[in-house]
């Protein structure tokens, strides 16, 4: 699905929080020429419709500035928000029309059940959730998929051993842990139970005492 959003230019001399009162996010686009930057404005209802997506910081974003005439894709670089009240404060927008590759964070999707999850009753454990992968701004995959279907307990999967897109590469170090599986925590055994009742009796025998 292709995300817009449209914007107008910013009112030379208004301050942002003038504008943020009239219901407008200040904003920013880079990239569209050069080392020089534009500064916009976009109503706030657009900018909560936009960050509803979830894929919005890795999916292609069609600018159009209204009064400025320059419409393009673009990457969210960067959203502020509000310290404490929380809602969108400033973004900035990187146009990709003269970039041959883009950087960005991809979302990880384990898929399928892990040996030692599904024949021996171990733990997934998820050690990051995104890396940073670089690609043609068209060929931005959703998802990089990771199959752990053949993780044994006590398995462990390296970003190295990833099998990604075509055209897209890791950024990140090979070297880094995606996910383990681990072992079940152990129950109490019964000796252990025998020990934990006897301390607790032994405690109860103390207090009664002192309180004598």
């Amino acid at each position: 699905m292709q995300l817009t959003v449209e914007c107008k230019s910013r009112p030379e001399g208004r301050k942002p929080k003038a504008l943020r009162r009239e219901g407008f996010v200040p904003a920013v686009l880079y990239g569209h020429d050069g080392t020089n930057s534009l500064e916009l404005v976009v109503e706030e209802k657009s900018v909560q419709q936009l960050l509803k997506d979830p894929n919005v910081s890795n999916s292609l974003i069609k600018v159009t500035v209204a009064d400025g005439g320059w419409s393009g894709q673009t990457l969210l670089r960067e959203v502020q928000m509000h310290p404490w009240r929380g809602y969108p404060y400033h973004l900035s927008f990187f146009s990709v029309a003269s970039q041959a590759t883009v950087q960005v964070d991809l979302p990880l999707n384990f898929v399928g059940e892990p040996v030692g999850v599904e024949r021996d009753g171990g733990i997934l454990e998820t050690q990051v959730n995104e890396v940073a992968v670089e690609c043609a701004p068209d060929n931005i995959p959703e998802t990089i998929d990771i199959d752990v279907s053949a993780l044994e307990m006590g398995g462990s999967m390296h970003l190295s051993e990833v099998t990604f897109p075509e055209g897209v590469r890791a950024v990140t170090d090979t070297d880094l842990l995606l996910v383990t599986i681990q072992a079940p925590r152990v129950a109490q055994t019964e000796d252990d139970e025998s020990a934990t009742s006897e301390a607790s009796k032994l405690l109860d025998a103390l207090e009664e005492a002192s309180e004598d």
